[in-house]
């Protein structure tokens, strides 16, 4: 990857409805190869998808929490529990005193309260700690910046 591939997207973080010759012309290039690159990023699994990012309180999900979960066991294999619950927005097997954490947005204090309860009947589960977020200075996606020392990301 390389300083134009980055430059892509970047730019395709900001705003993935640009045109292809808008985008080339940011980075020098033309339309058609500003597509070329833009479809072997897609191929090489660099871009996963192209989305929209939705305001939580315009649309009913003004309470962020995250979750710490304790259990009794292995949760390595809990994902699809995790994933059927519709507002567990991320789940992540962590290292230290909790085995998972999860990223949860409900309308209100009391959906928040329901997932717990259903967060804590999975099977293995043996005690939660939530964690209200009250306000986000800010969210940001990941920048391809150059990371380690050969340049590669």
């Amino acid at each position: 990857m390389d300083h134009i591939d980055r430059a892509l997207l970047a730019r395709l973080q900001q705003d993935a409805t640009q045109s292809y010759a808008t985008l080339g012309q940011a980075v020098g290039l033309s339309a058609g190869a500003a597509h070329e690159r833009v479809r072997k990023l897609r191929e090489r699994g660099a871009i996963r998808r192209t989305t929209i990012e939705v305001d939580p309180a315009a649309v009913g999900s003004a309470v962020l929490a995250y979750v710490m979960v304790e259990s009794s066991s292995w949760m390595g294999d809990s994902a699809p529990a995790f994933a059927a619950l519709p507002e567990v927005l991320e789940a992540h097997v962590i290292a230290g005193s909790a085995s998972v954490l999860v990223k949860v947005r409900t309308a209100t204090t009391e959906q928040l309260q329901d997932v717990l309860r259903r967060i804590y009947a999975i099977d293995g589960v043996s005690g939660t700690q939530a964690t209200v977020v009250l306000e986000t200075f800010f969210e940001r996606p990941l920048s391809p910046q150059e990371s380690g020392a050969d340049g590669h990301l």
